[in-house]
């Protein structure tokens, strides 16, 4: 094999396209910018994401982020913790109010979730929304309940609504 052998593959190398050289090249007449309109013009180029004047799709579009109106946030309370909401409780009996009143829990409107985390020594009935497989499975071990309880119904999301326009009346 010689240097003079050597080739590129075959569809690597192609001709570079020469615009503007008479009608027998191809590319004549026109130069590949069709008849007319603002790309055939010389300096007929337009910024990028310019949309012909139309309101261009990075000015329409929200920029703070997409906010689900069907999430629910819960309120999470360790199992370490529960004892100290069974002291403001009734009987054994932790729920809602109790830990509002602990002060494990800024509302009793939102729902609570226990997460598994720290040792439960008391036997209690925890009265939640939700439970952890591991919180469940402490208090289970400490010989308490862990019951769920059906979720407060969602608030309706409230939209801005648009103000009422004051009816338009002759000027006399």
């Amino acid at each position: 094999m010689n240097l003079g052998d050597l080739k590129p593959p075959a569809g690597a190398t192609h001709y570079k396209k020469r615009v503007g050289r008479g009608i027998g090249s191809g590319m004549g007449k026109t130069s590949t910018r069709g008849h007319k309109g603002q790309r055939g013009r010389t300096s007929g180029n337009v910024r990028p994401g310019f949309e012909g004047g139309q309101m261009p799709f990075y000015r329409r579009v929200p920029k703070f982020g997409f906010q689900n109106p069907f999430r629910v946030e819960y309120q999470p309370v360790n199992v370490r913790d529960l004892e100290a909401a069974a002291k403001h409780g009734q009987g054994g009996v932790v729920d809602a109010k109790a830990l509002k009143s602990a002060g494990l829990i800024h509302s009793t409107e939102k729902p609570v979730k226990v997460l598994g985390d720290g040792e439960l020594k008391a036997k209690l009935t925890v009265k939640v929304e939700k439970f952890s497989e591991e919180a469940k499975k402490k208090i289970e071990a400490a010989g308490g309940k862990a019951e769920s309880i059906a979720p407060p119904p969602p608030k309706p999301v409230v939209r801005h609504a648009k103000k009422a326009e004051a009816p338009k009346g002759k000027k006399g």
